[in-house]
């Protein structure tokens, strides 16, 4: 089984010979002019688009997924803290006290965060956030670039084309807006690479290698887009054996023996820690009520103009953009795309492949009832004919399968490129209205720095480490709000922009109910509800001897030394709340400060 096109059919003889290797050495050595230049354009324009935080680095948190960008801040920290203490980076004790996180069970980013953990402690989480999300769209970019360029077209100028789209196409920046495990992307055109020369001859030793490498720090990163990484391997794959039999035949004991090493050196690699993600503490099956099954892909997004983009507004999301943002790719470019198919059908196997593959992921995409214009109609989609829990697929969102068709539209548009460029054409002028067109339809989709809104920096009662007299070992402190999914943004940064110094209750995670299935958040108690319903109402409630009992055991649960207000919003009525639970507090520095060791025991 081979690549679905072989640009240059000597290069795999050339590299078993000295001569071969020596070409393979100095390339590497010195990479082209035109390489450098290209990588450099990647990293200015992933710098562009985090352009709003580095305007003010240390106080702009997404203006879309706030919450998600602290979570991601906090991530990073956990993995400072990892390194920094020498422990184990699989599991956290450090939020959701006493229970703690189970960090596999979540988007940990652990491929990212360890590796960065000298950056963080060195810089803050807040500045390796905006590097490695900038990096990650890069880094994709130019892997992207590097598999076009050597594997699939003849023009470098589309490949740049090509990669710029896989990197930061319009699902993808929606993603940059917090969720930056969805950016960093940058292992699996490698993996796509390495799954299609797995039947090359004498290599399925070295490829099985290899793909079991790439797999296993991938599962690190981000194991949804591992997933839909391997269904569309297996579909391109398939398509190969249909359209090239006689080829695949020869190929195939050779394909399954790389790609058994493959799996199975992943497996030897990655073992334990999937296992501890479904058997370790605080893991669980499933989420509860399958929530994310009806997040379906809208029909009317495939052809609009992403919101954060140079053809997009942001009230269009208002309607359509109810879930998530994956495709958005603007009538032009889904027009290109069809005329691509079209005209290369019968001369390009990758351009056959390439569309089938966009367009049955899109169709599987829209999940189990067809959504458009913001609006679920009366057709029931693919997705129907799945069982809720069936085990993976339970925890995928049908909308994210449409990132795959923004893959093979890349692969389109590079197609389309090196097409132009290969095909003579007279007039002159008719080639460059031909490059325009393409250049045309990836203009609106071009990208906007992310929307950044400001955030506080934590209370110095924090930040100086005066809090370190009130919380002996064993302890946590109580931030108000307590941090939530929901509510509590800037308690969550307390810890992550303090190293993790001290454990905190609650956060935002993902983990098991009492039946074993997982929910965003711990469990809610009756503090925390009062908390966040004083919040929502601007006023404290009446207190009761009751709630002030609740109050006790809540802190007894939480190992609570002390609780700790800072500056907010809210904090006129949490600070009455508080001081009708717990008394009348001590103003500390910059925090109003509750000292309930005496409480708690």
């Amino acid at each position: 089984m081979a690549a679905p096109v072989v640009k240059n059919s000597t290069d795999a003889e050339a590299g078993s010979t000295d001569a071969g290797r020596s070409r393979l050495w100095r390339r590497f050595r010195f990479p082209a002019r035109a390489d450098v230049l290209v990588i450099g354009a990647y990293v200015l324009l992933g710098v562009f688009v985090c352009a709003n935080y580095w305007a003010d680095i240390n106080h702009r948190v997404s203006s879309h997924l706030p919450t998600d960008h602290s979570w991601f801040e906090w991530l990073l920290s956990h993995g400072a803290y990892s390194v920094r203490h020498l422990e184990n980076p699989l599991f956290s004790a450090r939020q959701n006290a006493p229970d703690g996180v189970n960090m596999m069970a979540n988007t940990s980013v652990l491929g990212i965060s360890i590796p960065l953990a000298p950056l963080t402690l060195l810089l803050g989480p807040q500045v390796t956030y905006a590097i490695y999300l900038g990096g990650a769209l890069a880094a994709t970019a130019a892997t992207s670039y590097w598999m076009l360029s050597r594997h699939l077209v003849t023009s470098r100028a589309a490949a740049f084309a090509g990669g710029a789209f896989l990197g930061f196409a319009p699902g993808i920046i929606h993603h940059a807006n917090g969720q930056p495990n969805f950016v960093s992307n940058f292992l699996l055109p490698l993996i796509v690479v390495r799954v299609l020369r797995l039947g090359e001859p004498g290599r399925w030793l070295r490829n099985g290698i290899v793909l079991g490498l790439l797999v296993a720090y991938q599962i690190f990163i981000n194991e949804e887009m591992l997933l839909l990484t391997a269904l569309a391997c297996a579909v391109i794959m398939v398509l190969l054996a249909v359209f090239r039999w006689s080829e695949t035949r020869a190929r195939l004991w050779t394909f399954l023996r790389a790609l058994g090493v493959g799996g199975g050196l992943a497996l030897l690699l990655a073992g334990y820690p999937i296992w501890y993600q479904f058997n370790g503490p605080q893991s669980y099956r499933g989420l509860q009520g399958g929530v994310f099954h009806n997040w379906g892909e809208d029909l009317k997004a495939f052809v609009t103009f992403p919101r954060d983009s140079l053809g997009g507004i942001p009230e269009v999301e208002k309607t359509i953009g109810l879930t998530e943002q994956n495709t958005w790719l603007g009538w032009p470019l889904v027009g290109l795309a069809v005329l691509v198919a079209v005209l290369l059908w019968r001369t390009s196997v990758t351009a056959r492949i390439a569309s089938l593959v966009a367009a049955g992921f899109a169709v599987a995409s829209v999940g189990r009832q067809v959504r458009y214009n913001g609006e679920l109609t009366e057709f029931e989609g693919p997705w129907k004919l799945l069982p809720e829990n069936l085990p993976l697929v339970e925890m995928m969102m049908p909308t994210r399968l449409s990132l795959v068709t923004v893959g093979a539209i890349g692969v389109l548009v590079a197609l389309a490129w090196d097409e132009i460029a290969k095909v003579e054409i007279r007039p002159a002028r008719v080639k460059v209205l031909a490059y325009a067109a393409v250049a045309l339809a990836l203009l609106p989709i071009f990208p906007r720095p992310l929307p950044a809104q400001h955030v506080d920096p934590p209370p110095h009662f924090i930040t100086s480490g005066a809090w370190r007299p009130y919380v002996p070992a064993g302890r946590t402190l109580v931030p108000v709000p307590v941090p939530s999914n929901v509510h509590g943004l800037s308690t969550l940064r307390w810890s992550a922009l303090t190293e993790q110094e001290f454990p905190i209750p609650a956060g935002y995670f993902i983990g098991p109910d009492a039946e074993g299935f997982g929910v965003f958040g711990a469990p809610t108690r009756p503090t925390s509800m009062l908390i966040y319903g004083t919040m929502d109402r601007g006023a404290a409630p009446a207190i009761t001897e009751e709630n002030r009992r609740q109050a006790v055991e809540d802190l007894k649960f939480w190992r609570a030394s002390v609780v700790v207000l800072g500056d907010h919003p809210s904090a006129p009525a949490l600070h009455v709340l508080l001081a009708g639970l717990l008394g009348p507090g001590q103003r500390v520095d910059d925090v109003w400060l509750w000292d309930v060791r005496p409480l708690v025991g």
